[in-house]
């Protein structure tokens, strides 16, 4: 018996043979992929760790080996990660943070020292849909992020005053919006805020 090519039925059966055969392919290659991709997004979770650390500028390999070398500890609470790092035999905290900005998530690291009045190590920021040249500064541009290098975290009775305003009046404690980008400076602002309140300067959390 002739199959009748231009019959529905024969058109149907043969879309439907296509797409299992497509489908079958693209879970192959994805679960081919999958041990590679999630290798690659660890990489990159530390690079940014250790961006937020002034350490930059590594290759995969240099920066693998640097985060086993500075990285001393992990901790998780509430949903919010901590690493304790040691450079130059000084303990750094580095505090993850996550937020959202005016298209969509942000998020990044902020490293602390000082025991007595913690101040701001090195910051780093990312995001997933800010616009270029405007909100995706917070992620492009390092003379922005290094702003916060110094700056004040914590009043005397524990409160965040560390803040990205619109116009500085205490420079201690202040950085300055990215120019044009005001909604998603002050998404940046509220992240620093919410992910901050809780961190116990100098060290992980432990309980």
């Amino acid at each position: 018996m002739k199959l009748n090519t231009n019959s529905n039925a024969y058109i149907i059966m043969y879309s439907a043979i296509l797409v299992v055969i497509v489908a079958f392919l693209l879970a192959f290659v994805f679960q081919a992929l999958k041990p590679m991709q999630d290798a690659n997004v660890a990489l990159d979770v530390k690079k940014q760790i250790l961006y937020s650390l002034n350490i930059r500028d590594l290759d995969g390999a240099e920066a693998e080996a640097k985060y086993a070398e500075v990285v001393k500890q992990e901790a998780e609470k509430d949903g919010q990660k901590y690493y304790l790092c040691e450079i130059d035999g000084e303990d750094i905290l580095v505090v993850s943070l996550k937020g959202m900005g005016l298209w969509g998530g942000i998020s990044g690291y902020i490293s602390i020292h000082g025991d007595e009045t913690p101040t701001v190590y090195g910051a780093y920021f990312n995001h997933e849909s800010e616009t270029a040249g405007l909100g995706a500064e917070i992620k492009d541009s390092q003379a922005w992020q290094e702003k916060f290098i110094g700056k004040q975290i914590f009043d005397e009775n524990g409160n965040v005053v560390l803040s990205v305003v619109k116009k500085v009046e205490n420079p201690e404690t202040q950085v300055d919006c990215v120019t044009g980008a005001t909604l998603t400076s002050n998404g940046v602002d509220a992240m620093l805020k919410d992910c901050l309140k809780n961190v116990k300067p100098t060290k992980a959390e432990e309980e």
